[in-house]
Formats: structure tokens, C-alpha cells, sequence
């Protein structure tokens, strides 16, 4: 009995000293912060940033039980008594909430009363405030970015493809249930650290960018900036905190928003107690598998603070997302000095490919990493000196090997270094450079000779009633032959009419960029010989476009226009710019359009209209993003609106000019978001015309004789059907992202969305512009019946509105217009269908 009792507090009293590493099992990297706890004791810890640990246990306790979010949990075994080293590897889990909904049919309906999931839910979300960041007087912080960005799932046969014999080492191979597959070949790879200050009051956050480094393509075939922009605007930071999170360029409504509870199912998954303070882990799933909404785990801490110390962020498979085949988001927090939390690291994973099964795709995976984390330390008051929220310091993109080396929070892996060598080299293979010759001609229609580019493509052949067959020849210089000088030219030619168009400007750029990258400062002389419609606007498409050749109604209306010009050009780092611009202008009408003087005298016409004029536009875009193309620069729409103004001057007597007046136009965009209800986006604009002027010198309003839904003109109004000298108008288009048609069972699957729009213009012409008021004025455009095809806006708004079904096929959107108002002018149609095209996730 003497024995058996020393026996049992020899055990009792032993201790046992254990030490690891936990790593991932696929890629083989440290997992930091995971959690371990001594089997039966309650005790337990977490690694270090390394993913190490080191733990002493006292008692006879066998079993160590390893987990960490988003990973299978792992128990191994421990012999009592002896010191040992005991190194982890956990397997990545695919987690299916659908699991969690399948158990909770079983049970009585899912409500949210009287449900302590819902009730804990809505005691994180009470907390909120004091959880964020906004909550402290003062923050700073490092943070470090890496962006990888890759061809995924790619079959071995690719791989063994002969242009790839000698170029083995460019692929990367991980485990195949992993997100991307198991082959990938990295194409981007950027790394950014940067310091960070926040202020509360006044608010505002101030980043200072110290390193950037970037795989870098010939700027012949991309941009390398716009490109980093695009990947930036995909991948943004996450924060939880947010009613709504931004995920490829869509609004995802976060669990922990204020209306969560009503789109989110909540369960109590698990209580970890070994977590000082202790855990409960809340599983969520959409109500709606097709909704913008996430399904996942979060880990909350039960201290009275509420907060998030570990989130898992994933998406149904049914999601009405587009392209996307898989994405993942984890997240972890760090305890800051008041016990509250700030995220320590975040890493996000998304899959895209052109249909959700299996084949070649492209996989992004952005990982972000935040240190020296303080709170309530005023930082030196010269941080704030300087307007714009974004400096980058003059060598960020000249460190060292050996600077990023020190200062990575966590060193790259052997294949993650080798990237930049790595697509260096591919960039060497005459096969890619032609890969990238024939994707370039496709996507921005021009076609590279080095020094000289030929297009665009879809301009070489057009028709119209004026022209007939329309054949144009054009292209531009590249900085093959200059980063300063730029040339553009076309020539074009009418079958019909004979004769001959062209065009050719010049532009000297003042700050030794391409004239099209950030911040532009250029200055710009060009003379153009060309047709127009009156009252035709695009929006990023020229007019002899092929596919807009094909129009509705009478369309032989047109102007030749001679425009003379000098435009200088000069961007902000805050994306504030003004252009100020000097232009000749002639205009000659041509087809059935006539200028006309006198209503007795109704073929007494006015073969010419000379103006000269000097113009002033303002422009605030604040924290626009944008992809710098080959033809134009194509905006990332975010919630930020934009505002212009402009001021023209027509100047009599200079340069041949015929008229005074002053031309006022001022307009404001902004998109806002609805969470589950998608966004609308509104545009409000204004003009104010001075000075007795022809209808052609005033505001001829956008209207579209097209097929193809145009977002900024008024799809059902006939062109040079309606002129003012004054006007206000509004344009509200709305998209429900699917939120309606998700809930239909039998559409519910063809991933479709609601789209509606609402137009209306206010409007008139004040006497001295009218020509039914005053016979001094130039006439108003007849047809051959006699009847006035060109109106003022004088018996109320012109209003129209649509609903339409988008994302047919994952591309197309249909509307079904309808005009309200003006139903009884000639020629005029008071309802149609237009399409548009376009690629949205």
C-alpha cells in the first residue's frame, strides 16, 4: 500500500518538457498562434511567431491536442517523465457549412429568439465600436504586404507542353485539395512594407510606403502599375468590423454587421477554455446559399470585450459569384496593452476560372502581416503636414536584397523567392512574348511594331448613311521610341461620301512618364478632320466602332467637324486635375442635317458655324483607382464619388470665331451600397449656357440610336432631338446583385441579376435661343415631311426608366426601356430592348 501510494505521488508530482514546431502540412510553413492544450488538464498555450513552443507539464498527462483555424485538429501522444521534441504538421480542412445546416434540420427550426448564437452575435456587434481601430485617439503600425498571383490547376499534361521542356523550375506543385490545384505557375508577385498613422481627430490615416518590389513586365505588353492597381482594388484589406467587406471588387455583408442576424444562421460550435480569455467558437452560414455572404467560423473572446481574436472566412460553392471557384480568408488578433485586440495578420485565397469544375485558372493569394502595433502615441506632427494620404518614399523600388531579407516579417520560402527570378526568365521565351503579343491585340486592339503600335482593330471598318463603307488606318508611337514624345495618327476614308478623314496629334509629356500613367502632365496639339453625331457620346468606345455602325431609325444626320487644339494636362497625387485647353472649331453639317437662319427662308443655309474657345475643367476623383490600359484608362468603381467642373469661353473675333458665350457643366458621380441589396450607382449634372447662340453651340443632349445600353445617354431619345441653354438632370442605376432571382428555385441556379434605372432631365431654352420664340434664331431641324425633329425641352422633364435582367451568361446585361414623356414627338420609339456587354465577378 506504502508503495503503491509513493508511487502515485512520484507521477503526480513528474514533470515532462515538450518542445516543436507546428507547420503546415502541404506548404510546409510555421503556422504562428496555433493553439495547444494538455489533453484532461485544461492548460495549454499558443506558438510563437515562429510556430515554436515549448511547454512543461506536470502530472501524468499522455496526449497534446494541437488546433488552429481553418486546420484539422491533431492529438499526439507524450511519455511522462522524459524530454522530448514532438513536431506537428496539420492538415488544412475544406470546411462544408453546409454540415452545420444538415445537423440543424434535425432540430426544431432555426429561429433567433431565444438562441444564444444570436444572442452572443448581437453582443459582438454592440461592441464593435470599441473594438476598431477608430476607437483609439492614436494608432501606428507596420504592415507588409505580398500579392502572388498565379495560373492554377493546371493539368500535367500543360506542364509537360514543349515550350515549358527546359522551364520546369517556373511551376510551383503543393497539394492538390488545396485552393489552385496542384500545378501553379506564378505570374505576379509584389511585395509592399509600409508605416502607418492613424489620427481620430481630425480623422485621418496616412501611409508611407518604404519598399515596394514587383515583378515587372516589358510596358509594351502591360502596366505595370495599373496592374498592381487592380490587384489592390481585388484584394482589399479585410476588416470585420465593416458592415461590409470588399472581395473582388464586390460587397460582401460580414458576419458581425449590424443586420447579420436576419441574413445569417449562427451556431455554437465549440467552448475553448484553455484561451485566456476563454473562446466560443460561432459557426455562421448564409440563410440564402446564393447570397453575397460568407459561411465560416469566428472565435470570440469572453472577457466582456466581445471581440473577433480568430475569424474564417469562406463561400457556398452556390454562391452568385462570378468566376470564382474557391476563396478562403483567415484572420488572427493580437491583445493589445488594454486588452483589447488588433489583427495581427490576415491571408486571403481566391481561385478564379471561367466555370466552377475543373480546369486552368488563375489563383490569388495576398497575405498581410501588421507589427510594432501601438495605440494613444502621438506621432511627430510632420506625418500630417503633407494633403495626400499615400507618400512613397523616392527609392521604394530600389531596396536591397538584404533590406527585404531583414525586414520580412517572416522570410519567403525558396520557391516564393525564386518568383522574380523566375518570371524574369519567362519573359525570355519568344513563345510567351507572343502569348502576350496576340492577348495585348485582343484586349486593347493594337498591335505592337515596336517603336509604333497599329490600331485599334475595331475601327478598321465601319459603316454609316453618310460614309457608306468607312476604311480607317491609324495607330501611335510607344516609349520604344520615346517615354516623352508621343505621336497618334488615322486616316479614314467614305466610300460614299469621298472624301478623305484624318487625324494627328502630338503630346510631350512634362514629367518623364508615359502620358498615360499617374499623374499625368502632359501637353498636347492635334488637329482633326472628321464626321460626328450631334449628341453622341461613348463611353470607352470610338464612334466608327464596328459593332455601333448598326443603329435604329433615320441616322443621317451628321457633322464634318475641323477641330484645331492645344490641351494641357496636369494630375495631382490626390487625384485632383484641371485641363486647360484652346480649340478652333468648324463645323459643316452633312446627310439631312442643315443650318438655317431664317424660318421664311427654309433653304437659305448657313454652310459653316467658326468658334474659338477656351476651356477650364476641374476635376476631384478622391482615392480613384484605376487600370491603365493601351486606349484608355478604365476606372475600378468604388464608393468614392467624383465631381467635375467646366468652364468654356467662346471668344469672338479670335481666330475666326463668330460667337461669344460662356458654357458652364458641372456633374458629381457616387455609387452607393445597399449590402444585400446590391448598389446603385447615381449621377447628377447641371449646365448653364450664356450668350444667343445656333442650337449646335448649345447643349445637345446624349441620346443613343444604338442597340447597345449605353449607362450615361438616354437610350430611347433620338439624336439632335432635344437642345438646351439650360438643364438639370439625374440618372439612377440600380443593381440587386442577384437578391431577388436567388430566391427563385427554378432561376435561382442560372445566377441572374435585377437590374433597374431611372433618367430624367429638366430643361429649356430661354427666348433669345428658341426659334418658336424668336425668328432671329437658327431653325430647328426638319425632316422631309416637314415635321420639327429637334425640340426644346419646354412641356416638362424627358424621363425614361428600364428594368433588365444582368449577368446572362456571366456577361451580358438586357434591358427593357421605356419612355414617359415626349411620346408624341416624330420618329420616336416609346419602348426597346438594349444590351450591354460587360465582365463582372
Amino acid at each position: 500500500m506504502f508503495m503503491m501510494t509513493l508511487y502515485g505521488f512520484s507521477a503526480f508530482g513528474q514533470k515532462t518538457s515538450v518542445k516543436g514546431t507546428v507547420i503546415d502540412a502541404t506548404t510546409k510553413e510555421t503556422i504562428p498562434y496555433a493553439s495547444f492544450i494538455i489533453t484532461g488538464s485544461g492548460k495549454g498555450g499558443k506558438t510563437d511567431v515562429n510556430g515554436q513552443y515549448n511547454i512543461t507539464i506536470e502530472g501524468n498527462y499522455t496526449q497534446l491536442k494541437f488546433s488552429y483555424i481553418g486546420y484539422k485538429s491533431q492529438l499526439r501522444t507524450v511519455k511522462p517523465g522524459i524530454a522530448q521534441t514532438i513536431n506537428v504538421q496539420l492538415q488544412s480542412e475544406a470546411m462544408q457549412m453546409n454540415e452545420v445546416v444538415i445537423k440543424a434540420a434535425k432540430r426544431p427550426p432555426y429561429r433567433n429568439k431565444n438562441n444564444p448564437a444570436v444572442e452572443l452575435i448581437r453582443n459582438v456587434i454592440a461592441n464593435k465600436s470599441k473594438n476598431r481601430m477608430e476607437s483609439y485617439d492614436y494608432v501606428a503600425y507596420k504592415k507588409y504586404e505580398r500579392m502572388l498571383f498565379s495560373m492554377s490547376n493546371l493539368s500535367d499534361k500543360f506542364k509537360s507542353k514543349k515550350i515549358f521542356r527546359n522551364y520546369q523550375f517556373l511551376f510551383q506543385e503543393q497539394d492538390s485539395t488545396k485552393i489552385g490545384g496542384k500545378n501553379l505557375l506564378p505570374v505576379f508577385q509584389q511585395e509592399k512594407l509600409s508605416e502607418n498613422y492613424f489620427r481620430k481627430n481630425p480623422e485621418k490615416m496616412k501611409t508611407v510606403v518604404i519598399a515596394d518590389k514587383q515583378v515587372n513586365f516589358d510596358e509594351k505588353f502591360v502596366d505595370n502599375q495599373g496592374l498592381s492597381s487592380y490587384f489592390d482594388r481585388m484584394y482589399q484589406d479585410i476588416d470585420i468590423y465593416d458592415n461590409n467587406i470588399s472581395v473582388v471588387s464586390n460587397l460582401l455583408l460580414s458576419p458581425i454587421a449590424d443586420g447579420a442576424p436576419t441574413f445569417y444562421k449562427f451556431f455554437i460550435t465549440d467552448t475553448i477554455k484553455t484561451e485566456q480569455p476563454q473562446l466560443i467558437e460561432l459557426s455562421f452560414t448564409p440563410r440564402g446559399k446564393m447570397d453575397m455572404l460568407f459561411e465560416g467560423k469566428l472565435y470570440v473572446t469572453m472577457d466582456g470585450n466581445y471581440a473577433v481574436q480568430n475569424a474564417y472566412l469562406t463561400v457556398n460553392k452556390s454562391i452568385n459569384l462570378n468566376f470564382v471557384r474557391g476563396l478562403e480568408a483567415k484572420l488572427e488578433f493580437e491583445q493589445n496593452p488594454d486588452k483589447r485586440y488588433h489583427l495581427s495578420k490576415s491571408n486571403l485565397i481566391v481561385d478564379f476560372g471561367i466555370t466552377k469544375k475543373s480546369g486552368t485558372g488563375f489563383t490569388g493569394e495576398r497575405t498581410v502581416t501588421f507589427k510594432d502595433y501601438t495605440i494613444n502615441q502621438p506621432p511627430v506632427d510632420s506625418i500630417y503636414k503633407t494633403a495626400a494620404p499615400l507618400v512613397v518614399v523616392p527609392d521604394a523600388t530600389q531596396k536591397s536584397d538584404e533590406f527585404w531579407a531583414s525586414n520580412r516579417p517572416e522570410a519567403l520560402s525558396l520557391s516564393s523567392n525564386r518568383v522574380y527570378h523566375n518570371l524574369d526568365t519567362l519573359q525570355t521565351i519568344p513563345s510567351f512574348k507572343r502569348t502576350l503579343d496576340i492577348v495585348t491585340l485582343f484586349f486593347a486592339g493594337y498591335k505592337d511594331f515596336g517603336p509604333f503600335e497599329m490600331g485599334p482593330v475595331n475601327t478598321f471598318y465601319s459603316f454609316n448613311s453618310v460614309e457608306g463603307f468607312r476604311a480607317r488606318l491609324g495607330g501611335r508611337t510607344t516609349t520604344a521610341l520615346s517615354k516623352r514624345y508621343y505621336f497618334e495618327t488615322y486616316a479614314a476614308y467614305g466610300v460614299e461620301d469621298k472624301k478623305w478623314k484624318y487625324f494627328l496629334s502630338g503630346t510631350y509629356s512634362l514629367n518623364n512618364k508615359s502620358i498615360y500613367a499617374f499623374p499625368q502632365s502632359y501637353v498636347r496639339a492635334s488637329f482633326q478632320r472628321d464626321t460626328k453625331i450631334p449628341g453622341q457620346e461613348l463611353q470607352f468606345v470610338q464612334e466608327d466602332n464596328f459593332l455601333l455602325s448598326f443603329k435604329r431609325g433615320e441616322n443621317n444626320m451628321m457633322l464634318y467637324n475641323d477641330f484645331y487644339r492645344v490641351d494641357y494636362v496636369r494630375e495631382f497625387e490626390n487625384h485632383f486635375s484641371y485641363t486647360v485647353g484652346l480649340r478652333k472649331w468648324s463645323q459643316t453639317p452633312a446627310g439631312s442635317l442643315y443650318f438655317n437662319n431664317s424660318s421664311e427662308t427654309l433653304f437659305s443655309r448657313t454652310n459653316q458655324i467658326n468658334t474659338s474657345e477656351i476651356s477650364v475643367n476641374l476635376r476631384y476623383a478622391p482615392h480613384e483607382r484605376f487600370y491603365q490600359g493601351k486606349v484608355y484608362r478604365t476606372p475600378l468603381v468604388d464608393k468614392y464619388p467624383i465631381f467635375n467642373l467646366r468652364y468654356t469661353a467662346g471668344l469672338k473675333g479670335v481666330l475666326g470665331g463668330e460667337y461669344n458665350y460662356h458654357n458652364f457643366m458641372a456633374s458629381a458621380d457616387k455609387r452607393f451600397y445597399l449590402s444585400q441589396f446590391g448598389y446603385t450607382d447615381v449621377t447628377l449634372e447641371g449646365g448653364y449656357n450664356v450668350g444667343k447662340l445656333p442650337f449646335p453651340l448649345l447643349s445637345i443632349h446624349r441620346a443613343n440610336q444604338t442597340y447597345a445600353y449605353q449607362l450615361q445617354s438616354y437610350n430611347l431619345m433620338n439624336f439632335l432631338e432635344f437642345v438646351s441653354d439650360h438643364y438639370a438632370s439625374v440618372n439612377i442605376d440600380q443593381n440587386f446583385n442577384g437578391f431577388f432571382f436567388n430566391k427563385i428555385p427554378l432561376i435561382q441556379h442560372l445566377k441572374l441579376r435585377e437590374v433597374m434605372s431611372f433618367k430624367a432631365m429638366y430643361g429649356g431654352l430661354r427666348n433669345e435661343n428658341n426659334p418658336n420664340k424668336n425668328t432671329d434664331a437658327m431653325q430647328f431641324v426638319r425632316n422631309t415631311d416637314g415635321q420639327t425633329i429637334t425640340h426644346a425641352l419646354d412641356n416638362g422633364p424627358y424621363i425614361e426608366g428600364s428594368v433588365g435582367v444582368g449577368n446572362i451568361f456571366k456577361i451580358l446585361r438586357v434591358d427593357a426601356v421605356k419612355r414617359f414623356s415626349y411620346l408624341d414627338n416624330p420618329g420616336v420609339s416609346d419602348w426597346g430592348i438594349r444590351a450591354r456587354v460587360k465582365f463582372d465577378f
